[in-house]
């Protein structure tokens, strides 16, 4: 996100064009050389880890066919935004971070600053948009199942999440200077333009990660009630006496159970769907409606009960992904708003750099944390890492003739 070294004091140049008059006194402080080599370890461990992690996901997807669904396709576009954050963002940020200077000339800067706003604002968005495609599938179960069109294309959304992404810092990466008419960094910094103007960082922030922060947190809240409000309503009645085998008395025992039409028919089609071919080879024989009857309430008990376990576990994986996102993500976000506001005189370098890791440490965090409820993610990636296991896993499940 804001890939803004805290290494730059607070000298004319950063209210107007520098004259070259006045030298730049870095903020970083001079570490002995054990605590920088123990420092560049731990950077080059997490880059590893986050590229690793990543690269993970993505092959997961292209080796498991399973794993092609309209939804897990959002944890792949977010997989994409962390793997370019480890492969590019992090390796080139960390001779500045241990020496203070930048040696890779001003061009390499600019494209720097560009990628890492466009890959970390990706990563929050990709989140919202995760978040907002389970509420659907928890809460809006039907209709979510039933969508068409060109917004329900998960590629459109992931295109969508590029774009708004490019567009919230990209402009001002590139065009601050031109419309300042100077630079306000340093030779041998490399910063936004922008780092101090607290009034564009609040606004971008807002867009970044409080509008966001606000949107997950509904999103989950919402899920969570619903879920609730599903346990509660456990017991189910039934019509006394089905005039038929078709459609009427479903529809009694859908109204007569309380709940609303959109959960229940999902879990009623599947039923149905589930009993078809039993249905269809009873129609030949005298069956009594009352068994039809008994068929159907326990097929349907058992659905609903299989699908309100389902989305707890989504429930369960998503709120942990979030949380992760706030803790990784709060922090820096609200020092970033603080320290421009007072033009870096009261945040102590070395307190904003940690936050500003946090936020790669999200990139690093977010590839661990799929397969933490998810089985066909855990199923995939031990077909990667350990196929031999998981065939013996496969084995031991199929059973003996």
């Amino acid at each position: 996100m804001l890939n803004m070294h805290n290494s730059t004091a607070e000298t004319p140049c950063m209210m107007g064009p520098c004259n070259g008059t006045v030298s730049p006194q870095p903020l970083t402080p001079q570490f002995p050389l054990g605590v920088v080599v123990f420092l560049a370890l731990l950077m080059v461990l997490l880059v590893l880890v986050t590229i690793l992690g990543n690269v993970l996901v993505i092959l997961a997807f292209i080796l498991d066919k399973n794993l092609r669904h309209r939804n897990n396709y959002f944890f792949l576009n977010l997989a994409i935004s962390d793997f370019a954050v480890g492969v590019f963002c992090m390796p080139l940020y960390i001779p500045y971070a241990l020496t203070g200077t930048w040696h890779l000339g001003k061009g390499l800067c600019k494209l720097w600053l560009l990628l890492d706003y466009l890959m970390c604002s990706a990563s929050v968005f990709n989140i919202v948009l995760i978040s907002y495609d389970r509420f659907l599938s928890v809460t809006k179960a039907v209709s979510y199942r039933t969508q068409q069109g060109m917004m329900s294309n998960p590629v459109v959304k992931m295109v969508a999440i590029w774009v708004f992404a490019f567009l919230l810092y990209s402009p001002a990466v590139l065009l601050w200077e031109y419309m300042a008419g100077y630079s306000m960094v340093e030779e041998g910094q490399c910063y936004a333009e922008f780092f101090n103007n607290w009034y564009f960082l609040l606004c971008a922030s807002t867009l970044e990660f409080f509008v966001p922060l606000i949107s997950v947190t509904y999103f989950n809240l919402s899920i969570f009630y619903n879920i609730q409000r599903r346990q509660r309503r456990g017991s189910i009645q039934y019509c006394e006496s089905p005039g038929s085998r078709s459609m009427t008395w479903r529809f009694c025992f859908l109204l007569r159970r309380g709940s609303s039409l959109s959960e229940t028919e999902d879990s009623a089609s599947s039923v149905m769907r589930s009993l078809r071919p039993s249905l269809a080879s009873n129609s030949t024989s005298p069956t009594s409606p009352v068994a039809d009857k008994r068929d159907f309430s326990a097929s349907f008990r058992a659905n609903s009960q299989s699908r309100l376990q389902r989305d707890k576990k989504v429930a369960k994986s998503l709120a942990i992904i979030v949380c992760v996102f706030v803790i990784c993500w709060a922090p820096y976000t609200l020092l970033m708003i603080i320290r421009g506001a007072c033009q870096g005189k009261c945040v102590h370098p070395i307190l904003y750099e940690i936050t500003f890791w946090l936020l790669w440490i999200n990139s690093s965090l977010n590839p661990f944390l799929y397969p933490l409820c998810h089985v066909r993610f855990q199923m995939a990636f031990m077909k990667i890492l350990c196929p031999q296991k998981l065939t013996m896993l496969r084995s031991n499940d199929t059973p003996s003739v």
